[in-house]
């Protein structure tokens, strides 16, 4: 999710069309956990979210997007350093996502402190999990997720919990599962969730890697929302099943720290989705 500095080099692949979109659907989030000291994986934790879908787009940035219509948001890890949350929303900003865990043992040690001040500042936010799909079953990294950020309450300020599923910085594109594997990972990932928090997680995709690993099923959009990750003047062909994206990422830099994010509705909507309610 959330663009920074840096740019992963090594495994680039050539795509040409990428997307990703949330649909109808709502689902939960949690309070802030106290954050904890990194315990890096295999590979020095990075952000992923965003950097990755820039890279296999292979965008160079020449021309500026225009920002779509639909409510202005973003989305951040500790690769932002500190934000000043009170300027964000000053700045238009309506929600966030931030950056929670990874794996089953990575926590991300600014999520915290971005949790509770953009919850102060009056931003409608929620937490992302980055998926690791070779390391852990779906259920254990939900579960994971759930109890270090990823839980949620009806406050009108706290958004389903997001599952960021993309492609492996760090290897094969699908993370060596086939298809009918990826598809059972997430289901028990998802359903997981769905038991712990009473809330159907959003899923950020891009409509390439969507297709390439799990061979476009539809079989979570009757009640998962697609946040679709497109950096392009038009969203493009969304994943199967979802008729509309929820989130659209159409930028990995511009007026907000992070990833650029806009919500496909009106101030209404974004605090029914965080509240689970028609």
């Amino acid at each position: 999710m959330a663009a920074s500095p840096r740019r992963l080099t090594g495994w680039l692949r050539s795509v040409t069309t990428v997307a990703a979109a949330v649909g109808a659907a709502t689902i939960g989030l949690t309070v802030p956990a106290h954050a904890a000291t990194p315990n890096p994986m295999a590979h020095p934790e990075r952000d992923y979210m965003g950097s990755t879908v820039a890279a296999h787009e292979h965008r160079t940035g020449a021309t500026p997007l225009l920002a779509p219509g639909g409510l202005p948001g973003l989305d951040v890890s500790h690769w932002q350093g500190t934000i000043n949350w009170t300027t964000v929303k000053n700045q238009g900003a309506q929600f966030a996502y931030i950056k929670a865990t990874e794996g089953t043992t990575y926590r991300d040690p600014n999520f915290s402190a971005n949790y509770t001040n953009a919850y102060y500042a009056g931003l409608v936010r929620g937490a992302y999990h980055f998926a690791q799909p070779a390391s852990s079953t779906g259920a254990a990294q939900a579960d994971y997720f759930a109890a270090h950020g990823g839980a949620w309450s009806a406050d009108n300020q706290t958004l389903p919990g997001m599952l960021d599923i993309e492609y492996n910085p760090n290897g094969a594109t699908c993370y060596g599962l086939s298809q009918a594997s990826m598809r059972s990972w997430i289901t028990s990932f998802l359903n997981e969730y769905h038991a712990k928090t009473g809330r159907w997680a959003t899923i950020y995709t891009t409509t390439d890697w969507w297709t390439t690993c799990t061979g476009n099923t539809s079989a979570y959009a009757s009640n998962d929302p697609l946040a679709i990750a497109r950096y392009s003047s038009s969203v493009g062909t969304l994943p199967a099943g979802w008729g509309f994206y929820t989130i659209w990422q159409w930028a990995d830099s511009g007026t907000f720290p992070g990833d650029q994010d806009v919500f496909n509705g009106s101030h209404d909507r974004l605090i029914a989705l965080a509240n689970n309610t028609p």
